[in-house]
């Protein structure tokens, strides 16, 4: 299928939208193309300016969503009219409900013990008929190359089609890459917060800040500790990035 992207500041965004994306998905899961798909918010577009390294992950993605409405408004301005937010909560659960009747097999690998379950539990109750064959919450530490492949044996006997990656970005995004060779599974997306939204261990924006661009203020609101650098310093260096590219 053919992809059409946009830049922002030297980051390929897919000029995509939720049905879009979704249909892209279930083409990759009949064609087993061994994917994997990025969410990119502001905060992803601010970390490539400062790692290049990081910017390669995410460039040779097979999919980067416009996660962020900031990201939505830049692919308009450029021209592409049919970009919606494709946000890592939606795309999961319209990716969940879609598979039921085909039979998609889901493995959850990312957040704590405790996330994991109940986004089960939240999932199996949303959609009884739901197939997820495994689940795997990984250690804070890093993991010994050994137990590495434990974890790749793991999934890929569980022989699901998709694999939803909930570490949180850079992380999930550079496992995703690290792994693609190893894993024989169709697709890899990573939701970063999905897992703690769709748990209940987290509360989500009201949908009209989420389409006015606000999420961000109310997160920052819930968790201003943890997140006012990526939001407060974090936006204000998106500007800057902006700006300067314009002039040059």
């Amino acid at each position: 299928m053919q992809r059409y992207c946009f830049d922002i500041l030297g980051v390929k965004i897919d000029a995509i939208n939720l049905s879009l994306a979704c249909e892209v998905i279930d083409y990759w899961i009949k064609t087993s193309r061994n994917a994997y798909i990025c969410v990119a918010p502001v905060s992803t577009i601010v970390s490539c300016q400062e790692d290049a390294a990081y910017k390669e992950v995410i460039n040779q993605a097979d999919m980067v969503t416009p996660d962020g409405m900031p990201v939505v408004w830049l692919g308009r301005l450029k021209g592409h009219r049919e970009v919606k937010r494709t946000y890592g909560p939606d795309l999961m659960l319209a990716l969940c409900t879609n598979g039921l009747k085909k039979g998609y097999r889901h493995f959850l690998y990312g957040g704590t013990p405790e996330t994991c379950i109940k986004l089960e539990d939240s999932l199996r109750e949303r959609l009884p008929s739901i197939q997820i064959v495994g689940k795997y919450s990984p250690p804070f530490h890093t993991m010994l190359p050994q137990d590495q492949q434990e974890v790749v044996e793991m999934i890929n006997q569980a022989k699901p089609d998709i694999v939803w990656v909930g570490l949180g970005s850079p992380k999930q995004d550079f496992w995703m890459k690290q792994n693609r060779g190893k894993l024989s599974v169709p697709v890899m997306i990573g939701v970063g917060a999905a897992f703690d939204f769709l748990s209940g261990m987290k509360q989500q924006a009201p949908r009209w800040m989420q389409r006015s661009g606000l999420e961000w203020l109310f997160r920052l609101g819930c968790e201003p500790r943890r997140l006012w650098k990526r939001y407060l310093i974090g936006n204000v260096k998106f500007v800057y990035f902006l700006i300067k590219d314009s002039l040059r």
